[in-house]
């Protein structure tokens, strides 16, 4: 059996794709699943994913992401989008639908509930989004393991506008801020300086503190 090691020492950020090789449906839902089973705190899943693969779109998004061309050669564009507020309503949604999923509740549970909804009221709107904003990081790391798991490729972007690809995309409409973007596909056999070259990593005990 690989190891997970083995995986991500494979992947790197992939600078050219390949536009003719896409991405199998089944390889493809393995990484959305992996992402929606992601850990988030207190259950929330405060973020959405979006799968973009209308190129007009995405010759759009390019045009605001420094033209980098990998958001069109790609096989599929990942747009990660966090909730804009972590509202009483969308707090309520996830513990009215963990209650229905389990069949049950308890007080227990329900305190929690009333603690976190006093929390959110108190942080405010932009400390939520950043709150919200960091679980989709989570979901980003997800992508990225089984991403190499399916030896598919994978390159996380922070370099574009957000408020222009929330535009593009609709986003204000649904209460969400673009946070981070994530072509995925297969890289090109040609012209990608980074593919041959050794994975850099600082050295562990560099790296990891044990403290016993």
């Amino acid at each position: 059996m690989t190891k997970i090691t083995e995986f991500l020492n494979w992947r790197y950020a992939t600078k050219k794709y390949d536009p003719a090789k896409k991405i199998p449906a089944d390889k493809l839902e393995h990484i959305l699943e992996a992402v929606r089973l992601t850990a988030t705190s207190s259950g929330l899943q405060p973020f959405e994913l979006l799968v973009v693969t209308n190129a007009e779109i995405r010759e759009k998004i390019k045009a605001v992401s420094w033209n980098q061309a990998q958001v069109t050669d790609c096989s599929h564009l990942l747009v990660f989008a966090a909730w804009d507020d972590i509202t009483a309503d969308r707090v309520n949604m996830m513990f009215d639908l963990t209650n229905d999923v389990r069949n049950s509740t308890n007080e227990g549970w329900e305190n929690y509930r009333q603690m976190l909804l006093g929390i959110v009221a108190e942080r405010g709107q932009e400390a939520n989004y950043q709150a919200a904003a960091r679980q989709a990081y989570i979901g980003l790391g997800s992508a990225l393991i089984a991403a190499a798991e399916q030896q598919v490729d994978a390159t996380p972007m922070e370099g574009f506008d957000p408020a222009a690809v929330d535009e593009i995309l609709g986003l204000s409409a649904k209460n969400l801020r673009s946070v981070i973007i994530l072509p995925l596909g297969y890289r090109s056999d040609e012209g990608d300086w980074l593919v041959n070259l050794k994975k850099v990593r600082r050295a562990r005990e560099n790296f990891i503190t044990e403290i016993k």
